[in-house]
């Protein structure tokens, strides 16, 4: 009798300590901040003009973002490409990009009970520098902007981000002097977001 008394003591005691510990999280999990961060891996993808200059190349990076209000979030994006030029001895160059947007999100289209599916669509503008690594000339510095689209799978406090963002820059020649001219670009990436 007394050892089953134990147990049930144990097990209400181990309830106890459960609750006491699920509740946090659960209202952790439902009222965590508004703001995230997300490392992201992806491709960057020249297109039009700028495909016959640089050629495809890995893209990672890392973003955060504050939700203003839940249909609206303001994002900053830093990335790095290391690409190689087409036009000379197929030199490396590293790609620096960074920018900050504004991004629209749709209520959720799915809802389960462990995980949810959100669109978004953004527009944002920015720099982006192009570095040589063994020749000896300067950096250039671009304006870019871009258009966004993607979707997020929730998971509670985390969540994987797809998108897909389209570039438009003014370009400068990499070496020498010359006329500034508009290019195009794409982006492709995957992320892992934590919220806080």
């Amino acid at each position: 009798m007394s050892g089953s008394r134990s147990v049930s003591r144990l097990l209400g005691g181990l309830a106890v300590v459960a609750l006491a510990v699920a509740n946090p999280l659960e209202a952790q999990s439902q009222s965590s901040g508004n703001f995230e961060i997300r490392p992201y891996v992806g491709a960057y993808l020249p297109t039009g003009d700028q495909r016959d200059i640089l050629k495809d190349a890995i893209l990672v990076g890392a973003q955060a973002s504050y939700r203003v209000i839940p249909q609206l979030a303001i994002t900053g994006t830093l990335g790095w490409s290391p690409t190689e030029d087409r036009v000379g001895a197929g030199q490396t160059l590293d790609l620096l990009q960074y920018d900050v947007g504004a991004e629209l999100r749709a209520p959720a289209w799915v809802q389960r009970a462990s995980w949810d599916f959100t669109p978004f669509v953004g527009l944002g503008v920015g720099g982006r520098t192009y570095d040589y690594r063994d020749l000896d000339v300067d950096a250039k510095t671009n304006v870019a902007g871009y258009g966004a689209l993607g979707g997020e799978f929730g998971f509670g406090q985390f969540g994987v981000r797809i998108e897909g963002r389209d570039y438009v820059s003014r370009f400068k020649p990499l070496t020498g002097s010359g006329e500034a001219k508009t290019r195009n670009d794409v982006a492709v990436a995957a992320g892992l977001t934590i919220k806080f």
